[in-house]
């Protein structure tokens, strides 16, 4: 190999020394986003949908511009939670641009681009990354203070080129109380690690069930361990949410954004204080 001369620009997409920074894609010229925080985990089925909507619509209520990048081409969700139909991306020599929600969050997603939203995704992993990216340089955001990516499960193609392409500031991973949580969480953490981005912490899903009757906390999935995994490697547990069948109801009807609960408090504390 060469010596480095320092200049990424020259250098092969596979050398060593090249810089994280360098990798970057530059966003949509008419697009001001402040923070860029990925919502992700090492599995599917544990919730980074629903918490990536409610978070967004939580800083929204807080005053916040909030947008959602929907990185799960494969398994797009979040236009349905939202009640977003597709049809409604309008384009111009400038960009695509983004539907907006009842409560004003700007949402991209590829269901919102397809005539059919029932019609399978068959595409390959390179194919899938370079969609995603395009929802970062191709899509007019305007002004937005924190855009939420909602990431596929893994550490495949995808979060890697989210992590190399956008300017990711922090990650937050979700989890639940199974046995798996360690491995998981794990998982997810040293990929961040490895891409130099910070973690900003662990939200469990499915942490327990509130009887309607006696109001006594069961834990359907089992105790959780995540108190004990997260001091260990020292992380932050910023938020246990319930099984809660009213979450569930709201975004199969689209209507994510009328949720009355604090289960997001203490994460939208943390963005907002790690994250101004």
């Amino acid at each position: 190999m060469s010596e480095c001369t320092h200049d990424c620009s020259t250098c092969s997409e596979h050398c060593g020394e090249r810089k994280a920074e360098s990798m970057r894609e530059p966003a949509n010229a008419l697009s001001h986003v402040g923070h860029v925080i990925a919502v992700v985990s090492g599995k599917g089925g544990v919730g980074k949908s629903l918490v990536t909507s409610m978070l967004a619509v939580e800083m929204q209520r807080r005053g916040h511009k909030t947008a959602i990048l929907d990185a799960d081409i494969t398994g797009p969700s979040i236009p349905k939670s939202f009640g977003i139909a597709g049809g409604q991306v309008e384009g111009s020599d400038q960009g695509m641009f983004p539907p907006r929600s009842k409560t004003g969050v700007e949402v991209m997603s590829l269901n919102l681009l397809m005539d059919d939203e029932e019609k399978p995704v068959v595409w390959r992993g390179p194919v899938i990354a370079g969609a995603v990216k395009q929802f970062w340089t191709d899509v007019v955001w305007g002004d937005v203070d924190y855009m939420f990516v909602d990431m596929p499960p893994g550490t495949g193609d995808v979060p890697l080129t989210v992590f190399q392409s956008l300017p990711v500031d922090a990650i937050i991973v979700i989890t639940s109380p199974q046995e798996l949580v360690s491995m998981i969480v794990t998982k997810a953490v040293n990929m961040a690690e490895l891409m130099n981005i910070p973690v900003l912490g662990v939200i469990e899903n499915y942490s327990y069930f509130v009887c309607p009757n006696c109001n006594e906390k069961h834990a359907i999935y089992g105790e959780s361990h995540l108190d004990a995994y997260a001091e260990k490697h020292g992380l932050t547990v910023l938020d246990k949410l319930p099984i809660d069948p009213k979450l569930a109801a709201l975004c199969d009807k689209g209507i994510i954004e009328l949720f009355e609960n604090e289960y997001l408090k203490n994460t939208a504390d943390q963005i907002e204080k790690t994250l101004p």
